[in-house]
């Protein structure tokens, strides 16, 4: 039987979304770190996105191991110990991975596997964070708003990740206009900052009242089937993050691509199976939760993959021939895309009558990209060739109005803008493409919400088993950027491109397959939901 805190804290949400911030970050700032460290440690493209796999890879194994052991013990583990003492050991850890990098940076013998472990530990904490924080989040008022809570602290998490690539920019790259050079030396001074923050809120966490505390200590059913799956889908991911040098390069294109289908093709494997027998499935014998997995899978992937091959994009001639040190304004317009989309979606968390609502809805985004705006005018770039973006921001608001924060409607819509960005951006170079894919981050904005509360949706007491499933596919931030990189790796060996562009151009052919997926999983899921008897398109369900 649960136990929780009967009276919630007003304050207990402020007091949650913090960590939010630290996740977006951290994740953003590896867009200017990829193209440095390629640089730095002179890397393949490939090689460069490790970064992401080894960061992303590190929530599969973090919850995979959080499941194996609440597995073992009967009992799930983070329910045991409650979301809030799940969040502060997850801080806790990612304070190890902090000082780890920290120290690294100084160290005379630094090589990029030493960066590549400290990003590990950093995102195993981020790990448990995420698991505990996402249904905490929805824990904290009525199931009904709780996507609308999700869209708040995503918003607060896109703020992090605005700001992420912009400060790691001005430590790496701050003086060089001034005849300096960019060492990886210059990150320690920012690394010792968020090892410090991330203690200090891991302690605010222990000593805070404002957070209740929520677990239970229900039995976990056996989930022997769900478990196998996990386990061959762990194999790829072990051999491109740990095994990759040991693969030919010429043959690492179809490696790595032949681990991203076995993935996808083992998920849609277990959601066929369970359909037959759902015994010895736990929490992937419901369709909604593996379609789920598959979403969030490609959605984070693609997510990553646009802006962490965004760098080796802008050194193509046809787009520039950018320098690393000149691409923070785009990463940081990027990331700043997806605050827009969520500062906006996070509209429905307030309680105003529903002209004001869609007063806000039109002002919020505008406000947002000025925000933008203003924080790359204060690091120094150039932002009059960003004035243009503001076209994309009022096609989003003309989704959010279409939509009416009907979760399905709002996830088609995004995932059909996306695509359509997609199109344009390949078929398209300069300018024009560049904003094309940034745009993607518009449409990427509000898609976590959308995908994590249908999946979730009647599971039950497996809620937080397909929760853990559910971050296990951060996955795809791990292996569809580095399938991504070694398309662009082509360009070396066949330098006249495929249909008249670079490979590395052709390479966004793989997120735009993403967008075309959750396309067709918005209209699917919701079918599966109407046929359990769950509502889904109300207006208090929220996007």
């Amino acid at each position: 039987m649960a136990q929780t805190n009967p009276t919630i804290s007003k304050g207990a949400l402020p007091t949650l979304i913090t960590v939010f911030f630290f996740w977006g970050f951290v994740a953003a700032s590896n867009g200017i770190f990829i193209p440095f460290c390629k640089t730095h440690f002179q890397l393949n493209q490939f090689q460069s996105q490790l970064i992401d796999t080894s960061f992303y890879g590190a929530y599969f194994f973090g919850s995979l191991l959080l499941y194996l052991m609440s597995g073992v013990s009967g009992v799930d583990i983070l329910n045991r110990i409650g979301y809030k003492n799940g969040i502060i050991i997850g801080l806790s850890m990612s304070v190890i991975g902090a000082l780890s990098l920290a120290f690294v940076s100084v160290s005379a013998s630094a090589t990029f596997a030493m960066v590549l472990a400290s990003f590990f530990i950093i995102a195993l904490g981020f790990s448990l964070q995420q698991t505990a924080a996402q249904p905490f989040t929805i824990a904290l008022g009525s199931p009904e708003t709780g996507a609308h809570r999700l869209n708040l602290a995503g918003g607060i998490n896109s703020l992090g990740t605005l700001l992420g690539p912009l400060a790691v920019s001005y430590m790496l790259f701050g003086d060089l206009q001034n005849g300096g050079t960019a060492t990886i030396q210059s990150i320690q001074t920012l690394y010792l900052t968020l090892a410090g923050l991330f203690l200090f809120v891991a302690l605010f966490f222990l000593f805070s009242k404002n957070l209740p505390t929520i677990h239970q200590e229900e039995h976990v059913e056996k989930s022997s089937k769900a478990t196998n799956i996990l386990f061959l889908i762990s194999i790829p991911t072990v051999l491109i993050l740990f095994f990759n040098d040991l693969i030919p390069e010429a043959d690492r294109v179809y490696v790595v691509i032949g681990s991203l289908i076995v993935i996808l093709g083992l998920l849609f494997y277990a959601m066929g199976a369970a359909a037959k027998n759902k015994q010895g499935w736990g929490a992937m014998q419901y369709p909604q939760l593996v379609l789920g997995m598959i979403a969030i899978f490609v959605y984070v992937g693609m997510e990553v993959t646009v802006q962490s091959n965004m760098g080796a994009l802008l050194k193509q001639p046809e787009f520039g021939g950018l320098d690393e040190k000149y691409i923070s304004q785009f990463i940081s317009l990027y990331w700043g895309s997806l605050m827009i989309g969520r500062w906006t979606g996070a509209v429905a968390v307030f309680k105003v009558s529903p002209s004001v609502k869609k007063l806000l809805t039109v002002i919020v985004p505008l406000i947002a990209f000025g925000v933008i705006l203003f924080v790359n005018h204060l690091r120094g770039n150039d932002v009059e060739n960003l004035y243009v973006y503001v076209l994309c921001v009022l096609v989003l608001i003309a989704a959010f109005l279409y939509a009416n924060e009907q979760p399905v409607r709002m996830l088609f819509t995004v995932a059909a803008l996306g695509t359509l960005a997609l199109l344009v951006g390949l078929f398209t170079t300069g300018t024009v493409s560049t904003y094309a894919f940034i745009s993607a981050g518009l449409c990427c904005s509000v898609m976590w919400p959308c995908i994590f509360a249908l999946a979730i949706m009647g599971l039950g007491k497996y809620t937080s088993q397909g929760s853990a499933f559910l971050i296990m596919m951060i996955l795809g931030g791990a292996i569809i950027p580095p399938a991504q990189g070694v398309i662009c790796d082509l360009d070396k060996h066949a330098p006249g491109g495929i249909l008249g562009m670079s490979y590395t151009h052709f390479s966004y052919v793989l997120p735009l397959l993403c967008f075309i997926y959750l396309a067709w999983h918005a209209l699917r899921t919701s079918g599966i939901l109407k046929a359990q008897g769950l509502q889904v398109e109300t207006p208090a369900a929220g996007h």
